[in-house]
């Protein structure tokens, strides 16, 4: 190790002269520096937090008065994943076995939103093919479960929700007089 290192040199001088400003005794060389300044370093923080607060450096920050958001009674895990998503904007692709699940699970929504017969079996039968394609890949990843539609079935339910329900048939005065509607006390 050279005798005059010019980075060193520069260094020691540097901490003399702060050491001279502050008023304390010049440091030796050695771990008893870097122990007291390591004791100290709470106060530099504070210092230079009001510093930043003098200079303004908090103001207008985004949160500022308002609750954290996602802080709930609830832990979740995963927060910060579902917090990234949502920042970041990241969409992805689900494994087809699991989109169809999904997509199995509003099928009869979706089914009820369309307007005709011919609409609702080119849909049932786009929905069975992407199930047949889906088993038929060798790509690994989650089981195909979803079940095969039946188009026929399908169809008379969706008829049958659509066809509204007949009209409640209000009772005869012969009916109530025959089950007595007037004896209360009875």
């Amino acid at each position: 190790m050279p005798e005059h290192d010019p980075v060193r040199d520069a260094a020691r001088y540097r901490v003399d002269r702060d050491a001279a400003r502050d008023g304390e005794p010049a440091p030796a060389d050695g771990p008893p520096q870097a122990a007291g300044r390591m004791a100290n370093r709470h106060l530099w923080v504070d210092v230079v937090i009001d510093q930043a607060i003098a200079r303004g450096e908090f103001d207008d920050l985004p949160l500022a008065g308002k609750p954290i958001p996602g802080i709930g009674t609830q832990h979740d895990p995963d927060w910060w994943l579902k917090a990234l998503i949502a920042r970041e904007q990241i969409t992805g692709v689900l494994p087809e076995a699991i989109q169809l699940r999904k997509d199995d699970a509003v099928l009869l929504e979706r089914l009820d939103a369309l307007r005709t017969e011919k609409d609702v079996r080119e849909a049932l039968a786009e929905f069975n093919a992407r199930i047949v394609s889906a088993r038929r890949q060798l790509m690994g990843g989650p089981p195909v479960v979803t079940p095969l539609r039946d188009v026929e079935v399908e169809v008379r339910q969706w008829r049958a929700r659509r066809t509204p329900p007949p009209p409640p048939v209000a009772p005869t005065t012969e009916a109530l007089v025959r089950r007595g509607w007037w004896r209360r006390g009875r």
